[in-house]
């Protein structure tokens, strides 16, 4: 049996961690729905087996703004499949990565959010992962929660894609600046979770790209990559306003994993990275 189990394998965290487990030899299942529904119980029995050593939880509903009609549905997959996977872990001696966010908090600091900072979500989808967090706590299990925020990758739905598709096809765009958070590469969340595994970690850990940004500031990089003669104008969220409402000020603290793991490179160059990489494709 694999060493490790990824679920939501073929998302874009899961995609990221399938990668990086072949890149390093590293037995492993990577399970996409279709072969492993975290809200089922016989599934999780059948694809989570004695030997497993870790199970990556990659699952998510990501749809924030469908969450606002559609709670009971999140809340099964990011609240309620997180205690199951985390009880059957506990039966088979498996421990649990499980994935979190940066909007089961308020917004309204201005300074970054401490791992054990009170949660506070103000949205439905916000409200879902601080279930499956408070269940994940409550398990027993031994685990590590990892809070990120922004995910991108060089595949998937996720904003860094999307603006290089706007900017290379519109001449004018305009872009929330009243939201500030930190943008995560999706292949650095993989890489920083699996060091704080070989270092043996358990508890909360939050893993981003370094600095800090708005979506304006994050938009204008990807122009200046993809097509500077795009016009960029920063707008309120008022002005575009969303069904789920959106934390203002939303920075994770870094501290704990960096002085595990070292300094975190900025936002900026792993971001023109992933651009660059997909020139041409």
């Amino acid at each position: 049996m694999a060493e490790f189990l990824v679920t939501g394998a073929a998302g874009m965290l899961g995609r990221s961690w399938t990668r990086l487990l072949e890149a390093r030899g590293i037995d492993h299942l990577a399970a996409s729905r279709n072969l492993l529904d975290i809200t089922k119980d016989d599934a999780v029995e059948r694809s989570l087996v004695p030997g497993t050593k870790w199970v990556i939880n990659c699952a998510a509903w990501t749809d924030v703004d469908g969450a606002e009609s559609h709670l009971e549905d999140a809340e099964a997959v990011n609240g309620l499949a997180v205690s199951r996977l985390a009880d059957r872990c506990l039966k088979v001696g498996a421990k649990l990565v499980h994935y979190s966010t940066d909007y089961v908090f308020d917004g309204k600091q201005s300074s970054p959010y401490r791992t054990d900072h009170a949660r506070a979500p103000i949205n439905a989808y916000g409200r879902s992962k601080a279930l499956g967090e408070e269940l994940l706590e409550q398990s027993g299990v031994d685990h590590l929660l990892v809070r990120s925020s922004w995910l991108y990758a060089p595949w998937g739905k996720n904003f860094v894609l999307t603006m290089r598709d706007l900017v290379g096809t519109r001449s004018h765009l305009r872009v929330v600046d009243d939201q500030r958070g930190r943008p995560s590469s999706c292949g650095h969340i993989a890489e920083a979770t699996l060091a704080l595994i070989d270092k043996h970690c358990v508890g909360t850990y939050h893993v981003c790209d370094g600095g800090e940004c708005t979506w304006f500031d994050l938009a204008s990089l990807v122009r200046d990559v993809v097509n500077p003669d795009c016009v960029i104008e920063a707008c309120t969220s008022e002005e575009f306003p969303r069904p789920a409402p959106r934390p203002a000020y939303s920075v994770l603290d870094l501290t704990a994993t960096e002085g595990l793991l070292g300094p975190t490179s900025d936002w900026r160059g792993r971001v023109t990275r992933v651009l660059e990489a997909l020139e041409g494709k």
